[in-house]
C-alpha cells in the first residue's frame, strides 16, 4: 500500500524498534510507496511512512532491496556530503563512509551480510540513521 510521507521531527527523531516476521506487510508497504516516489527518491525508513521499525528499501541499481534489522558492522573512508530526504526540506551537510558492511534479514528472513561502496552505501547509511533517530 502507498503510504503518506510523515515529515513529524519528533517522531522521525525517535529509535525504532526490532522488526519481526509480522512486520513483512510493512517491508510491501515501503515497496509500493517507494515505487511512487521514485522519480525522487532511492530509498526510504519505515518510519518515514509510519511505521516505527527497523525495516529500510534502498534502490540498488535496477533493484530495491528490502532489509530487516539492518546493522552497519564496518565502514571505512569517510567523506563529508550534502543530502536531501523526503522527510525534509532542502539539503544538509553529513558524514559518510565509502565502504560500508551491513548485516540484515531478508525478505525470506535469512541471514545476509553484504558489502556496499559509493552510492549505495550512503543510501543505507542514510536510511539506518533514520532507524536511530538520527535526522541529518
Amino acid at each position: 500500500m502507498i503510504k503518506p510521507i510523515v515529515r513529524d521531527i519528533i517522531f522521525l527523531g525517535q529509535k525504532s524498534e526490532e522488526a519481526t516476521k509480522q512486520d513483512m506487510s510493512v517491508g510491501q508497504d515501503l515497496q509500493d510507496t517507494l515505487k511512487a516516489n521514485q522519480d525522487r527518491c532511492v530509498g526510504m525508513a519505515a518510519n518515514m511512512i509510519g511505521a516505527k521499525k527497523r525495516i529500510i528499501i534502498v534502490n540498488i541499481g535496477f533493484v530495491n532491496v528490502v532489509m530487516y534489522n539492518p546493522v552497519i558492522i564496518k565502514k571505512d573512508s569517510p567523506y563529508e556530503t550534502e543530502e536531501g530526504c523526503l522527510s525534509l526540506d532542502g539539503v544538509r551537510k553529513t558524514t559518510r563512509y565509502q565502504n560500508i558492511e551491513v548485516e540484515y534479514m531478508d525478505s525470506g528472513w535469512k541471514k545476509q551480510r553484504q558489502k556496499y561502496s559509493g552510492w549505495t552505501a550512503q543510501i543505507i547509511q542514510h536510511e539506518v540513521d533514520h532507524l536511530n533517530g538520527i535526522i541529518i
